[in-house]
């Protein structure tokens, strides 16, 4: 009885102390945010002189949102980053789901080589690949300068983490009878593949629907190598006009952040539900 309440007071304490520290993590993963959302109310000197001040003296001022939205031309810049990241994650969606079928449901030996290969380009850093696909495809190609080439390479890009995975959750969740019961019932490959196997992968589609989006949508470096002209600038590009050659305004650019991430934040927390469950299921049995 006493090793009981020993170990119990024990594991009481580990529990208490590893939640001070997530609590001390998340405090110190927040602050950046925190001081860019109460930045963005404040004026400029304000935001120099006094950036831990939780509210401006001169009280809380939507200046910088107003000025923020005219100067980042914010209804074009939305439009393009929507157009870009809807279209883009649709098409990672429907081809790696699809790839990942047939690589489960294959015994070919190049279903296996193909699926280690895109494995295996998930290590190779986009920083080693930048500089020949600006050259390729801008200078030889002459692609650049289109929203169609820029869907084409998170394409490319995105394509790899989506079909492991698929693959992981195709393999372990979902049972090979119903696709046998489907094909008895006179279904093709593809229609079991989208009226049986598909609705099968709800929760790993919003996983990937999250993460995908925070990528496309945050992405900077992809785009500012593509997008030279500026009516085709994606929102994080357009807060970059805000950065001069001698001096920075801070709140702008503060205020333009937020209404870049407002939009993610509302994606993430209607599919919250579904990630978790998602990632923990696409990460084993592949």
């Amino acid at each position: 009885m006493k090793k009981q309440v020993i170990g119990g007071n024990k594991t009481r304490a580990f529990l208490i102390v590893k939640m001070f520290f997530l609590i001390v993590l998340l405090l110190a993963y927040m602050v950046p945010f925190f001081l860019i959302l109460i930045n963005s109310f404040k004026r400029k000197a304000t935001v120099i002189k006094e950036p831990l001040v939780l509210i401006d003296p001169k009280g809380i001022t939507f200046e910088n949102f107003i000025n923020a939205f005219k100067q980042m031309n914010y209804p074009l810049a939305f439009l393009n980053s929507l157009i870009i990241s809807v279209i883009s994650v649709t098409f990672i969606i429907i081809f790696a789901a699809m790839a990942a079928y047939v690589f489960v449901r294959t015994k070919w030996a190049a279903s296996k080589f193909f699926f280690a290969l895109m494995i295996a380009s998930m290590v190779v850093p986009f920083q080693v690949l930048m500089i020949p696909l600006v050259s390729i495809y801008g200078s030889s190609l002459g692609m650049l300068n289109s929203k169609s080439s820029l869907i084409f390479f998170y394409l490319g890009f995105g394509m790899n983490l989506a079909v492991f995975m698929y693959h992981g959750f195709i393999k372990s969740s979902v049972p090979i009878s119903l696709e046998e019961a489907a094909k008895l019932d006179g279904c093709t490959k593809f229609q079991t593949f989208f009226l049986v196997v598909l609705p099968l992968l709800k929760s790993i589609t919003s996983t990937m629907i999250v993460l995908d989006v925070l990528w496309i949508w945050n992405d900077f470096l992809l785009p500012s190598l593509v997008l030279g002209k500026k009516e085709l600038y994606t929102l994080p590009l357009s807060t970059y006009s805000f950065y001069g050659t001698y001096s920075n305004d801070l709140g702008k650019i503060m205020a333009g952040l937020v209404m870049t991430v407002l939009p993610v934040i509302a994606l993430y927390l209607f599919l919250q539900k579904h990630i978790i469950s998602g990632i923990v299921s696409g990460a084993v049995k592949s």
